[in-house]
């Protein structure tokens, strides 16, 4: 077991996060219950900065917040001086919501509405990541309406697969993402933006997948940019001033997953970025990339309270927890793998290998198969590691369970920034048919 960050085993024998005991967290907030390690978070937040300023690099390290969005998450990410990836109104509105300075705020997004793009406008954010030809349509009308210049980025999809699950593939060309640089659709927006007084056309963002273990990907993709780029600037006196490459950069969730550190991404797109420029004798451009996964991942852990189990003669044991898919639908998703421990009894030895399910009523409510614990009880707490990124911000009302209440832990302080669902606050936007029948 490898633990993360500020997690470790304390003199009771239990899993202790940035200085808490988890067995006092759980007995406080209840379960099931996402904890956060802020330490961390910002510990991965300053080695992406850091690499860029060490190289003396002009860039922005935009924290990719669909991965975990929520008030308390944007001001940390604000406090450390990170730019902000949004892909919708809701995570717009949370970081409207959170003060978060709009002028490094990116909006992506391949289905923008007339309305979230008059919100971001209206609010002046940085850049609008354009994806496709209608919302490039609509984006030209609202700026004419408005008479306001709207800097943005075009999305390209440069032909570059990473090795990672085909759901999470975005970089290829049969994607729903972005304008092909293949086929003319990438040339054809370009001369779009340039003859329109209202668009500022800063470069070109590309996003090539997710999870990814290498940097061959990136550098790829920023060989097929650059080369697109040169010959826009020869045939259409462009001169790109920002490459956005992306995130997608992997963490390791079990001891299949062999990341590479944040500082080795980066020290490597910026020397293709370097060669890519030299060789096109063009302009170094400002970097920009997207870390979301990579920033809050490993930062997360969610703890669940142990119940009922079933156990199959010769087949296999179950053992349930009081979460499941409605809180991580990541294993059900795209059978993602996560590593676990007893919290109050971490330094016992495995003696069994159990399956822990979810209490939703669903045959694929599996959250983890195959994992060795000592024998688990409805005593115990189940601690399931990395869970930061898309566990919450994917978290759902299936069975109309409540979704778990968040807390950040810090220098040994627990604080809570999002506070558990209840019953009522589920059926708060419900509308009857019928008076309520009295009995």
């Amino acid at each position: 077991m490898e633990f993360h960050g500020t997690a470790k085993v304390n003199r009771l024998g239990h899993l202790e996060i940035g200085g808490v005991d988890t067995i006092e967290l759980a007995e406080k907030y209840g379960t099931p219950l996402y904890v956060y390690d802020v330490a961390l978070i910002r510990e991965r937040a300053r080695a992406f900065k850091r690499t860029f300023e060490t190289a003396g690099i002009t860039a922005q390290v935009a924290y990719a917040s669909k991965a975990f969005s929520t008030v308390a998450m944007v001001q940390l990410a604000a406090e450390e001086n990170l730019s902000l990836d949004v892909v919708s109104g809701g995570e717009l509105y949370t970081a409207l919501a959170a003060g978060f300075p709009t002028g490094r705020i990116h909006f992506h997004g391949n289905n923008k509405s007339r309305e979230e793009l008059v919100m971001a406008i209206e609010n002046n954010v940085g850049c609008i990541v354009v994806d496709n030809f209608y919302e490039l349509d609509m984006l030209k009308d609202i700026c004419k309406e408005k008479n306001t210049v709207i800097k943005v980025l075009l999305r390209v999809t440069p032909g570059i697969e990473a090795h990672t699950h085909d759901y999470i593939l975005t970089g290829q060309e049969d994607s729903k993402f972005g304008f092909d640089l293949q086929n003319g659709q990438a040339d054809a927006a370009m001369k779009l933006c340039l003859d329109d007084k209202n668009i500022d056309v800063l470069g070109l963002h590309c996003h090539i997948g997710s999870q990814i273990f290498e940097t061959t990907g990136f550098i790829l993709a920023a060989q097929k940019i650059f080369e697109k780029l040169h010959q826009w600037k020869k045939d259409l006196s462009f001169d790109s001033t920002v490459l956005n490459l992306g995130g997608g950069f992997g963490i390791r969730y079990t001891d299949e997953d062999d990341p590479i550190p944040a500082a080795q991404y980066v020290e490597e797109i910026i020397a293709e970025v370097k060669k890519q420029a030299s060789h096109y004798s063009m302009n170094m451009p400002e970097i920009w990339i997207e870390p979301g996964r990579s920033l809050v991942g490993d930062a997360g852990t969610t703890l669940y309270r142990i119940g009922s189990r079933k156990d199959v003669p010769n087949i296999r044991q179950y053992v349930a927890v009081d979460g499941g898919m409605s809180d991580n639908i990541r294993p059900a998703l795209y059978q993602a793998k996560y590593e676990a421990v007893l919290a109050n009894r971490v330094m016992d030895k495995p003696e069994e290998t159990v399956s822990i399910a979810g209490k939703c009523c669903e045959s694929g409510d599996m959250l983890i198969w195959d994992l060795p614990l000592p024998k688990a009880g409805d005593q115990d707490l189940l601690a399931v590691f990395c869970t930061g990124a898309y566990g919450y911000s994917m978290a759902n009302n299936y069975n109309r369970l409540p979704r778990p209440a968040v807390v950040f832990l810090e220098d040994s302080k627990d604080t809570l920034v999002v506070r558990r669902e209840t019953f009522e606050d589920m059926v708060k936007l419900d509308l009857p048919f019928k008076e309520k029948v009295k009995n």
